[in-house]
Formats: C-alpha cells, structure tokens, sequence
C-alpha cells in the first residue's frame, strides 16, 4: 500500500484552508489529474459534520478512472476526512487537517496544513500504469491548493 503524507505552513488561515479543501467542486479547476467531479449527495449529521459523497474522474492521456468517496466535514475540529466507496481501488483513504498558528511577525494570518493518503489499487496492472501519476499528483497536491488560495484569497 502506497501512502503520502505532506505537512506545511502556509499564509493564510485554517478556516479558509479548510473552506477550500471543502469545496469539492471546485476541484476540475486545479486539482493534478481531476478531469471532473459529481457530488451525488450533500447531507449534515446531528453533530453538525457535512457529508458529501462524490464521484471524481482522475485521468492522463488515454487512461480514465472514476471512483466514489464519502468526504465528512468536521468545521469544529477543522478536519476533512475521505473514504473511499467504488472505483478501481482497493483501498483509499485520506485526511486533512489544518491548525491556525499566531500570526507572523508581518501581522499576516497562518496555518499549518497536513494532507495525508494511503491507497491501493485493486488491480495490480491498473497500479503499474497510473501509480507513478498518482505519486506525482500527490506531491503537487500541496502547492496546488496553496495556489487556489492564493487566487481565491489574495496573495499574502
């Protein structure tokens, strides 16, 4: 099993961080390797947490795959879980977390964002012709949305 994980500080604060990461939407615009992504379903529990089961197409050149994840949204303890539901996995999981830190010595707001995930493919060949994409996705995954901040939130 395959796993990554990405901590970093970054200028802006948790709750926007976490906005971000939340808005699943969004994502076809600059996330590596989403070609495009369907919420089925948006539901909020008793406890206050968002639920949103999402289908989300992943492709490079020839190769295309969809797989559907329950993604729970916890703003009180600012943490974004992913579990995987279908698709060509075996096995995916991952989570967010984001921390505010004090502001600094510019007076300008920041967080720490850790980005963790594990996954397996169901089928050996499937893991041999996209794995190495996904390890390099995963790697940008950081700068990616530290990017789309930038853009949503102003550059800090």
């Amino acid at each position: 099993m395959k796993s990554f994980r990405n901590r970093r500080r970054v200028a802006f604060r948790a709750d926007d961080m976490f906005a971000l990461v939340r808005d699943v939407e969004s994502y076809p615009k600059f996330v590596p390797l989403c070609e495009a992504l369907r919420v089925r379903r948006r539901t909020t529990t008793e406890e206050g947490k968002e639920i949103i089961v999402a289908e989300m197409e992943v492709g490079f050149k020839a190769v295309c795959e969809r797989f559907t994840s329950r993604v729970t949204c916890d703003a009180a303890k600012r943490e974004i879980l992913v579990e995987y539901i279908d698709g060509p996995f075996k096995k995916l999981e991952n989570r967010w977390t984001f921390v505010d830190e004090p502001d600094g010595a510019d007076g300008g707001a920041r967080s720490v964002v850790e980005f963790y995930i594990n996954y397996e493919f169901r089928s050996r060949a499937l893991g041999l012709v996209m794995g190495a994409m996904f390890d390099q996705a995963f790697h940008k995954y950081a700068d990616a949305f530290v990017k789309r901040a930038g853009e949503v939130y102003g550059r800090r």
